[in-house]
């Protein structure tokens, strides 16, 4: 019988997930990982297959928590849901910019397959939500082809806050943002 493990798979995620958003999925190593988590490589690898196995489980952590905010599913569905998803959706905390979400798109090309399917099942969530929400004010426009304008337009911003142009900035493009999209 082997030793109990003395760590929870949530703090894990939480304590690993930072260094996958900071540096990304091919630059992080498994020494910084255990550094991050205080767990080493055979208590990683008894929880976790791999390094990709890892990601995802915190990729899945991460999708999860944004899901409890609820910011797109709050009645009166409308314009205001919207608008409070583009301005407290990318997160703006530390090492932390944008979205991991977002961020993990860059690495497409590399991150595992199961990766691809958690971050689109994700978006085409989010843009049938945001549809709903656009819907419910009877736009002029096709509400499902506003949701991707304003999912694009929520990517871009993600990105942005890596650059860490600011919160006032990026507060004010979306009022302006919002001001548009009303009209269509």
């Amino acid at each position: 019988m082997g030793r109990p493990k003395n760590f929870s798979r949530e703090e894990v995620l939480e304590k690993a997930m930072p260094v996958f958003w900071k540096h990304g999925f091919a630059d992080t190593s498994l020494q910084e990982l255990e550094r991050a988590t205080g767990v080493n490589k055979s208590g990683l690898y008894t929880e976790f297959r791999d390094k990709e196995d890892l990601f995802v489980a915190c990729l899945r952590h991460y999708l999860e928590s944004q899901e409890k905010r609820g910011f797109l599913t709050r009645e009166p569905l409308g314009w205001k849901n919207v608008e409070t998803f583009l301005k407290n959706g990318p997160l703006n905390k530390g090492e932390q910019q944008g979205c991991f979400s977002v961020n993990s798109m860059r690495e497409f090309a590399i991150l595992p397959d199961e990766a691809y399917g958690v971050v689109t099942e994700n978006r085409a969530l989010l843009q049938r939500l945001l549809a709903m929400n656009i819907e419910a004010e009877k736009p002029k426009m096709a509400a499902s082809a506003i949701a991707e304008m304003v999912l694009s337009y929520f990517s871009g911003l993600c990105i942005e806050r890596n650059l860490k142009s600011g919160k006032a900035s990026s507060t004010r493009k979306i009022e302006n943002f919002m001001t548009a999209l009303r009209n269509l």
